[in-house]
């Protein structure tokens, strides 16, 4: 059975950092293309950073751009978000999430979620 698993959410000061992990299971990790998603408090979900199978491809939204860092170990099944320089609007739960490949995932035709991490920001 395909399973996501997000671990390290947690509480972090402005400016601080915080490193997200997710466990893949089940499913064809290597193969499938690997994102972050969030949602803040009383606000939709939305995209955070994505990467193809491979790593060839890697996304920011703008938001995130020059402070987060997406990685894939296909080798161990484990996907990564390092999140540095973060900021009170970063808090939100956090998602991990899988794709047949990158366009699809672009689409939001997601294959597989993780029950996500919440993670919080001080000022």
């Amino acid at each position: 059975q395909a399973a996501l698993m997000e671990t390290g959410g947690g509480l972090a000061q402005a400016g601080g950092s915080l490193r997200l992990a997710c466990r893949a299971t089940g499913f064809d990790f290597g193969d499938s293309a690997m994102g972050w998603f969030r949602q803040p408090p009383g606000k939709e979900r939305e995209w955070v950073s994505r990467m193809s199978f491979l790593g060839g491809v890697v996304e920011y939204t703008d938001a995130v751009k020059g402070r987060f860092t997406i990685s894939k170990d296909n080798a161990k099944n484990m996907l990564y978000l390092q999140m540095n320089n973060m900021k009170p609007e970063d808090t939100a739960t956090y998602y991990c999430a899988a794709a047949i490949d990158l366009p699809k995932m672009r689409e939001g035709r997601i294959t597989h979620w993780g029950q996500g991490t919440l993670v919080t920001v001080s000022r």
